[in-house]
């Protein structure tokens, strides 16, 4: 039997490492009467089952939605249930969840999101073009490519891979006055959760150099130079940007409420009971 599962406990691990792969399976119909998903997730459209399910990695659990939950994403999940796959039905399917008031995230055929977006930039990224990959990757377009080259081939490049360039002058995804290109994606696909939210206050902070509006800025910009000075090639040093990323969005989702010390305070000792203090 299939199991369903949850919004919230959905919603709970999205983005974080346990995070279940998670695949839309709307006929083609609702997809374009709705063209948004939920964030992080691949369209499977279920017309064409062989070309995308061959792809899914085993070693993960898999939440299959559709419309409401019901015949299409069943019909889906029985399928890679026969195939060996660990598969739940997300409870409600998408109309429940965005009933729920929980995060989407828009399409956008024309830069080929979600399923083959390309991505150019400037190269030696230090922060805007290292957390902007991370965020399309996490929650926008789980298999989008990203290419660094030299700042005056840019925009050639873009044209050459037919990729879309960010952070430089006078294109869309780029800084706007105060803003930065992080918050560019999060306007242009948009996408609004408030630990997205939080993340981008340290990202823009840390880009531009207004350093005293997030605590966590310096620390963020210090690691990037130090991964910069350490890795010369621009495609690892995405690659090891990756996991620092995941680390702040776990501590902005999860963690942040916690503390360290040390030494620690000793625990109060106890009077002992039963003695005559002569």
């Amino acid at each position: 039997m299939i199991t369903t599962v949850s919004r919230e406990s959905t919603y709970a691990t999205l983005g974080l490492p346990d995070s279940p792969v998670i695949v839309d399976v709307r006929t083609e119909s609702d997809y374009l009467a709705l063209p948004r998903l939920i964030p992080g997730a691949m369209r499977g459209s279920p017309d064409q089952f062989g070309s995308w399910s061959r792809n899914l990695p085993r070693t993960r659990a898999v939440i299959m939605y559709c419309a409401d939950g019901e015949a299409v994403s069943s019909t889906a999940a029985e399928s890679l249930v026969s195939m060996g796959y660990p598969v739940s039905i997300l409870d409600g399917g998408l109309a429940g969840w965005t009933r729920a008031g929980h995060v989407t995230v828009r399409a956008r055929p024309e830069y080929k999101s979600p399923g083959a977006s390309q991505w150019v930039t400037r190269e030696r990224p230090k922060i805007d073009r290292l957390a902007c990959p991370w965020l399309v990757r996490r929650f926008i377009d789980p298999d989008a490519q990203f290419f660094y080259t030299q700042p005056h081939r840019v925009r050639s490049q873009a044209t050459a891979l037919d990729a879309q360039p960010y952070d430089i002058a006078d294109v869309t995804f780029s800084h706007n006055g105060p803003k930065c290109s992080f918050d560019a994606f999060l306007e242009q696909f948009d996408l609004h959760d408030p630990v997205l939210d939080r993340i981008a206050d340290i990202v823009r902070a840390a880009d531009t150099g207004k350093l005293a509006r997030s605590p966590q800025a310096p620390g963020l910009l210090a690691i990037s130079l130090g991964l910069s000075a350490n890795i010369a090639d621009d495609t690892l040093l995405l690659e090891q940007a990756m996991p620092v990323y995941d680390a702040l969005y776990a501590w902005c989702k999860v963690a942040s409420h916690e503390t360290h010390s040390w030494p620690m305070k000793p625990p109060e000792r106890a009077e002992p009971r039963g003695l005559v203090t002569p």
